[in-house]
């Protein structure tokens, strides 16, 4: 069984051969492929030095990145780790252990339930927007994850080949989790530590304008993925709103039968046809996500025939 560990990278001159002599260590037959993306120092010449296989993704994300090795690298469990010797190589045979059990699709490294991660980052509103995301994903789809935005996750093959890379930048964590819950392959969590960058390497997260980007995400994959809750919310907000501007109209014309708030009269009426519209957005697109998801089924069996008959092949 092949194995190999995904390390996406962009200026990680510090830590990136610790992480790969880690790795070889601990996993000494597998493959680790590191993608630099267009690191500004020497991250690049030091991955080659320290016997990685080392390709560049000239375009910038870590969305991107995934989405090139996703697409490139073959095996048949797959590791994804950051390159900032974060996420300690010896939680690696715990992360791979349940795919090969078949007992997950995709495991998760959760830093967030023994604490390590509150008590070594350092950066500010980090661990808020940590269960921010975590609170509404597992509000809206009725999961219990603890670590959503985790970047040390395991793969079996199954996973990789059906999984469609959406997202650009550091939101692809979200996406993936979503999708998982989505689409129902088996998740688990692993418990690991966690530990800060060391001094002189810093974070590529941005904390703003990347956690708006993941919540944007969250919306954007819920509107895909769940179109009726979704547009019925809306609706309901916005026949709410109908009626609190339709009612006093109402009331009005039974009292003199005449009316004389006009415009808060064709406000209502408006407000009522937008609910209407977008109810009837929910019904269609919800028809539409139904057919879409039985014929990712209908995929997805025939990606695991192949898988299949690929491994019968190697045998």
């Amino acid at each position: 069984m092949k194995t190999a560990v995904l390390v996406p990278c962009y200026n990680e001159e510090l830590t990136i051969a610790k992480v790969i002599r880690d790795f070889k260590r601990e996993l000494p037959d597998a493959d680790i492929y590191v993608y630099d993306n267009n690191s500004t120092d020497r991250t690049y010449e030091i991955a080659r030095e320290n016997g990685a296989i080392v390709k560049k993704e000239p375009r910038q994300g870590k969305g991107n990145v995934v989405r090139a090795m996703f697409f490139e690298i073959d095996a048949d469990y797959y590791v994804m780790v950051d390159g900032d010797d974060t996420y300690p190589a010896e939680f690696v045979h715990q992360l791979l252990e349940p795919l090969k059990t078949g007992e997950a699709d995709m495991t998760i490294g959760d830093r967030l339930s023994n604490g390590t991660y509150e008590k070594e980052n350092k950066r500010a509103f980090h661990n808020l927007g940590n269960n921010l995301v975590r609170s509404l994903i597992n509000k809206l789809y009725k999961s219990n994850i603890q670590d959503i935005m985790t970047g040390y996750r395991a793969f079996n093959r199954l996973f990789v080949r059906s999984f469609p890379v959406v997202s650009k930048g550091f939101e692809i964590e979200t996406e993936m989790s979503i999708h998982s819950l989505d689409k129902g392959f088996k998740i688990k969590e692993i418990p690991i530590d966690y530990r800060d960058r060391p001094e002189g390497s810093e974070s590529k997260l941005n904390t703003f304008s990347d956690g708006l980007k993941v919540i944007k995400t969250i919306f954007t994959l819920f509107k895909d993925y769940k179109p009726m809750l979704f547009f019925t919310f809306w609706a309901v907000i916005l026949l709410i709103l109908g009626l609190v501007a339709g009612v006093p109209v109402i009331v009005e014309f039974f009292h003199t039968h005449y009316i004389t708030k006009v415009p808060s009269a064709i406000l209502a009426v408006g407000l009522v046809l937008m609910a209407m519209l977008s109810f009837a957005c929910a019904l269609i697109l919800d028809t539409v996500v139904s057919h879409s998801r039985k014929q990712y089924e209908m995929e997805l069996h025939a990606v695991y025939e192949e898988l299949k008959r690929e491994k019968e092949w190697s045998r």
